[in-house]
């Protein structure tokens, strides 16, 4: 899938996961994670952040993750949304 332009999904909230995309000119996968349970959970957010990628097909994008103890469902679940909404139509 093309990034073809700035979207986002989720929120702030507690529990929630706020993703934004946008189009990575460098034709490669860019993550900035922030997250309250960075030091705990940080590598998992990350491998489910990848592998949602990898599932949707997308290997360029620049992603701003800012999590506030999301779980793993909610964190996929935003992913694909924000790229939905980012792609090409």
């Amino acid at each position: 899938m093309k990034i073809s332009k700035v979207a986002k999904a989720g929120t702030l909230e507690s529990n929630d996961v706020f993703i934004m995309v946008s189009p990575n000119e460098e034709d490669a996968v860019d993550i900035k994670l922030e997250s309250i349970v960075m030091k705990q959970f940080g590598d998992q957010i990350l491998k489910v952040i990848e592998e949602t990628l990898k599932s949707l097909e997308v290997e360029s994008v620049s992603l701003k993750v800012q999590d506030r103890g999301a779980l793993d469902y909610t964190i996929k679940a935003r992913v694909e949304t924000a790229i939905k909404r980012a792609i090409e139509e």
